[in-house]
């Protein structure tokens, strides 16, 4: 099986692929393989392999916001290569085309040039931009559903390509139809306003100030590591649960800003996964709240 798509992808295939070096944690187990597409015809090509074959298969962007464990991943990771979908084409009407493995950061800057309002919230988020649609991403007031026109996708089985609606997409928060159907984003549609370039850097500069400030950005993480509890934050539960500063071998609860897991230094994914474990049962003791992980573990 391996064989075959050794055939098909030459020199883009990795075999036990070390899933630390592809994911912001930097911690975690191999994968059995990984491949990089820089095509739709790739990736349908790939997909529809590993489908025919019944092999273990997910499709990862930037790899900001996933931890595998440390007894890996016994599948074929794909990935989007940014060699071929990092493209951002401006259209009529405010609209922006971007390919999915663009960074939110580099979009952000090149909107901006463009005097494109509305993506601003994005410009500090880590990852791509099809992680941030994936999961509806947000941050001081924005969120993805906010700009979203329509996104491409490819079907999980790769046989069909499928343009799904803003409507369509379902989002929620932190949350998209994606994560149930399979479907893989490829290219994004976002609609925008019209603004003024200063205005939108100062704007830009404000939100990652202010990140830098509360925010450990110099660490290894996958960002916020609970999705925010119904009524609550779950960083305010954290502290008040006394978890600061708390530490399972080389994962640490942030002094700056407690929502955050970090990698202070040769964490494994299996201090990381304790850490987290730890934080829900004692916040789930102390207030009777069950922290869900905003990070996808794999493996």
């Amino acid at each position: 099986m391996i064989n075959k798509l050794k055939i098909m992808m030459g020199d883009k295939l990795t075999e036990n692929a070390d899933m630390s070096r592809y994911t912001s944690f930097r911690a975690g187990g191999c994968a059995r393989a990984l491949i990089e597409v820089a095509t739709t015809e790739e990736l349908k090509a790939v997909l529809q392999l590993v489908t025919e074959e019944n092999i273990p298969h997910m499709v990862i962007g930037n790899g900001s916001n996933m931890l595998f464990k440390d007894s890996g991943y016994d599948g074929i990771v794909i990935k989007l290569s940014q060699q071929g979908f990092d493209y951002v084409n401006f259209g009529e009407n405010n609209t922006v085309s971007a390919g999915t493995a663009v960074a939110n950061g580099v979009l952000a800057k090149m909107l901006q040039r463009e005097g494109l309002a509305g993506f601003e919230f994005a410009s500090g988020i880590p990852g791509s931009l099809g992680g941030a649609v994936f999961m509806n991403a947000g941050a001081y007031g924005g969120e993805m559903k906010d700009i979203v026109k329509s996104v491409k996708t490819i079907s999980p089985d790769g046989q069909e390509e499928r343009i799904f609606t803003a409507e369509e997409m379902d989002f929620g928060y932190r949350h998209s139809c994606l994560e149930e159907n399979g479907y893989i984003a490829v290219e994004v549609t976002m609609e925008l306003e019209k603004g003024d370039r200063e205005e939108i850097a100062a704007r830009m500069k404000e939100l990652m100030e202010k990140r830098n400030s509360k925010q450990p950005v110099n660490y290894p993480s996958a960002g916020s590591t609970f999705k925010r509890p119904e009524g609550y934050f779950a960083g305010k539960l954290i502290e008040d649960a006394g978890l600061k500063g708390l530490t399972v071998g080389g994962a640490q609860v942030s002094t700056l800003h407690s929502g955050f897991v970090i990698n202070i230094g040769g964490a494994t994914a299996t201090d990381i996964l304790q850490l987290m474990a730890l934080v829900q049962n004692t916040v789930y003791d102390k207030f009777g709240v069950m922290l869900e992980p905003e990070v996808r573990i794999i493996g």
